[in-house]
């Protein structure tokens, strides 16, 4: 028997990029995947090659779709095991230059696409006695500074206190709430940062050149520590926030 046989996972933004490669290897050890993306193309493709997927798409700033989506999974599965908060939107701009709108719409879906479907999962997983597991998205921005990406600094460096406040508040039903944070990863919304800079061939060896390992992370990397803290091997990780980031914020 496969070790997330007959668990049940939501993951957010599991369209494409590293979101993708969660779904991928949860489905591999077992799991039942339910997608929430506004990326119908990618999620529904997803959907067909892997036969236990679900696409449902989501604007995960919308209480109503959210609510929808664990709707979906309580009344199809009967339960909600895993909860993978991954969607998120990147802006590559800096503080002078960020007007109100850019900073709202980043925080919209960062970090109140976070909460919303924290609660709403949480809610679930109380509802029928399950104590599961939620990992959320932070990344290396909410460690360390860059010139330019300010809500999107923000918005991670936000989600991360949210996972140890949730942690906190979960803990005495059983569910673990722990986040990865994730260094510089070759994926479709690293090269569009780059083409934000208005040279992408330029943009990527600039990041290419921050790395201490002279390379980028890949989503299979991220996605196995996310594999971790969503099984029972990390049953004593509450609160955490695990950097993947090859070295990125230790030098």
């Amino acid at each position: 028997m496969k070790a997330l046989e007959g668990k049940v996972a939501v993951v957010t933004g599991g369209a494409k990029g590293i979101g993708s490669a969660v779904v991928r290897r949860l489905v591999a050890d077992g799991a039942r995947v339910i997608i929430a993306d506004l990326d119908r193309q990618n999620g529904e493709a997803l959907a067909r090659e892997l036969k236990s997927v679900d696409f449902i798409s989501c604007d995960v700033g919308c209480e109503a779709q959210v609510r929808a989506v664990i709707e979906f999974a309580d009344r199809s599965y009967g339960r909600l095991d895993i909860l993978v908060n991954d969607a998120a939107l990147q802006l590559n701009k800096p503080l002078l230059d960020t007007s109100l709108e850019e900073f709202e719409r980043v925080m919209n879906v960062n970090v109140t696409g976070s909460f919303l479907f924290l609660r709403e999962g949480a809610r679930s997983m109380i509802a029928h006695g399950i104590p599961g597991a939620i990992v959320n998205f932070s990344s290396t921005f909410a460690i360390v500074g860059s010139p330019g990406y300010f809500a999107y600094h923000a918005s991670k460096g936000a989600i991360a206190s949210m996972t140890r406040a949730a942690a906190i508040a979960l803990m005495p039903y059983g569910i673990r709430v722990n986040a990865v944070a994730p260094g510089t990863t070759d994926t479709p919304g690293l090269h569009d940062g780059a083409r934000d800079t208005g040279d992408e061939e330029r943009g990527m060896a600039g990041f290419l050149a921050l790395q201490p390992l002279k390379r980028f992370g890949r989503p299979e990397e991220i996605a196995e520590v996310v594999r971790f803290l969503a099984g029972e091997e990390s049953g004593f990780m509450h609160g955490a926030v695990v950097t993947a980031d090859g070295g990125y914020t230790i030098v």
